[in-house]
């Protein structure tokens, strides 16, 4: 197959030179062996129990392969962490390029890394990197300031947008016949339940429960629902619930999985707002995923948005949609070393989907509407935080599911998903 590039690259090509290491984190099946293995010359899969074996017998083994030296899956053995890592002190450089789809346990027995492992994080394919369409609207340029005319015209409309929800952002999966992609987004959850867990050191002694609670915490993406109301969803009228420390547990090391990939809430420093709720806003790493979990193609999708056997609250397809935009926004602000989280207010009176932040704390707010057309209402908890904060808004977004790009009289921009771009 040939390499699709990833938005990753870049900095890669621009930070590889300089290091002795780094760790390229994500779920499984995002594309982080295929993009480590286009910069190593040797590699060590230690999902194979042979390799494992072999690592684990001679820790020096690393130091004997051709450089630069891929570790695939390091987490399968956690102390090869601490042996690159006192390499890259011994004055290696550019040798080590270590991929894990899990994160180590709080208390696990390894080393930082800080200042000689630098991490970086893979998500699934944002809409950009997809080449679905030719980005005209570049997020890290409204990070800079940049006010050139926003504009450009998309052939897309609600229906691809329902399709590139459903596809996936996994490179192995997304590209599959529907039945095909559909099967292997089930094995996709399965392996996650019966072996990554396990791996990761989670007993788990309910799978059935556990998938209940998956699939609750499905059911509420994009919203800062509870977990309290999670796990009522999950049980029903059971009267025996899994303990909070059992539901702890789980969501935990799924995020140590990566799995789960909540929004934070927006927590502004020297700022006049007052009353923000902290809670995250709850997403899964793929929106297909979501959508698997909780039994809806495409035509569930589109009947219950046009007013026909609405699901549940009737905000399904826009909550899938304000994800696949938080997924691709999150791979677009890391590109500027920017952060996104959202706010609300505790009394629900004024809400932003998602805030990018830069490191000197101007940001850029921006609203996710699921219409492809958008009235002065849309833009009113855009305007009201430009009232509020001033300079430090640098620009503000509505993006949709429209046709053009443009920018408002009143300054807000309007950009469908598919033009906009890191």
């Amino acid at each position: 197959m040939t390499y699709r590039r990833r938005i990753l690259d870049d900095r890669l090509d621009e930070f590889i030179p300089h290091l002795g290491a780094l760790a390229i984190e994500g779920a499984k099946g995002v594309g982080k062996t295929a993009t480590a293995a286009e910069r190593s010359a040797s590699t060590l899969a230690l999902d194979d129990p042979a390799q494992r074996l072999s690592l684990e017998a001679d820790p020096g083994l690393i130091t004997t392969l051709t450089p630069p030296v891929l570790i695939d899956e390091w987490q399968l053995y956690p102390p090869v962490w601490d042996r690159v890592r006192r390499e890259v002190d011994a004055g290696t450089t550019g040798t080590y390029i270590m991929t894990g789809s899990a994160t180590p346990p709080s208390g696990a027995r390894i080393h930082s890394g800080a200042g000689r492992i630098l991490r970086l994080l893979m998500r699934p394919l944002s809409m950009f990197e997809r080449g679905v369409e030719s980005a005209t609207v570049s997020l890290g340029a409204l990070l800079a300031g940049d006010r050139r005319e926003i504009g450009g015209a998309t052939r897309l409309s609600l229906p691809d947008y329902v399709d590139e929800i459903l596809r996936s952002g996994f490179p192995g999966i997304r590209d599959l016949p529907p039945r095909l992609r559909e099967a292997q987004l089930d094995a996709y959850l399965d392996r996650v339940i019966d072996r990554e867990l396990p791996e990761a050191g989670l007993s788990v002694r309910r799978t059935a429960a556990l998938r209940s609670w998956l699939t609750a915490y499905a059911a509420v993406t994009s919203s800062n629902a509870s977990y309290g109301v999670i796990l009522d969803a999950a049980t029903g009228g059971d009267a025996e619930k899994p303990a909070r420390s059992t539901v702890d547990g789980y969501r935990e090391v799924l995020t140590r999985l990566f799995l789960l990939d909540p929004v934070p809430a927006w927590a502004p420093v020297a700022s006049p707002l007052r009353r923000l709720t902290m809670g995250p806003k709850h997403h899964l790493v793929d929106s297909a995923l979501a959508a698997r979990l909780v039994g809806v193609g495409k035509e569930g999708l589109l009947v219950g948005e046009h007013g026909v056997a609405r699901p549940r609250n009737g905000t399904w397809l826009g909550a899938l949609f304000e994800s696949l935009v938080a997924q691709s926004v999150r791979v677009y602000a890391e590109a500027a070393d920017a952060s996104i989280g959202h706010l609300r207010t505790k009394g629900a009176e004024h809400e932003v989907d998602l805030i990018v932040e830069r490191r000197d704390g101007g940001i850029v707010a921006i609203e996710v509407k699921l219409s492809p057309t958008v009235e002065d209402r849309d833009a009113r908890h855009l305007n009201w935080l430009k009232r509020e904060l001033g300079d430090r808004v640098i620009d503000r977004v509505i993006v949709t599911t429209g046709k053009f790009a443009v920018r408002r009289d009143d300054g807000v921009a309007v950009v469908p998903l598919a033009l906009l771009g890191p």
